[in-house]
């Protein structure tokens, strides 16, 4: 790893560990992330710019050995997006170069719990450009869409979790459900 990424992982994880509440983390990591954008040219491998046709690549740079820190770099084709999901986990993000936009979804039932009776309407968007950082916590649900409109460019970011985002909740807005599912480390 190079210099600049070791460090903002090692700054991460001291953030992380001495931070008792996720909007505190992301707080103190947030000037972090837009840091280590200047610098992401010295440890992006071809590998992290990996695309895939049916959907948005998720490329592993960095899982931590105790699965309390993890960093993807999310390459987006145009028209490419994510199921309306959550983490589970607070969050970092950073946009290196096109547009990355974000819908969120507010969750109205009082059975946080459930997976089922569900009841979500859409709350308002973020356009995420090069050098913007972005943050998330757990409330206890962070439910968004992320991705890329068709006419806009290819897009690189940069997501760091507060654990091994190896799986998420998925949403299914007729449904009114959501389901728990389980993703590779180089897959979304």
């Amino acid at each position: 790893m190079s210099e600049a990424l070791n460090q903002f992982i090692a700054d991460s994880q001291a953030c992380a560990a001495c931070c008792a509440e996720p909007a505190d983390a992301v707080t103190a990591i947030a000037p972090l992330m837009h840091r280590l954008l200047a610098h992401a040219d010295t440890f992006l491998q071809p590998q992290h710019y990996r695309t895939e046709a049916e959907h948005y690549a998720r490329n592993a740079i960095y899982v931590s050995p105790d699965h309390n820190l993890s960093l993807y770099a999310l390459v987006w084709q145009p028209g490419q997006w994510t199921p309306v999901h959550d983490h589970g986990s607070w969050g970092v993000v950073g946009v290196l170069q096109g547009m990355l936009e974000e819908r969120s979804y507010i969750r109205l039932d009082s059975n946080r719990g459930a997976d089922s009776h569900i009841e979500l309407v859409r709350g308002g968007v973020i356009l995420l450009t090069p050098g913007t950082v972005t943050s998330f916590v757990p409330n206890p649900d962070h439910i968004h869409v992320t991705g890329v409109p068709a006419t806009s460019a290819l897009t690189v970011s940069l997501h760091l979790y507060g654990r091994n985002m190896d799986s998420f909740c998925i949403y299914d807005l007729p449904a009114r459900s959501r389901k728990r599912v389980n993703v590779p480390h180089n897959e979304s």
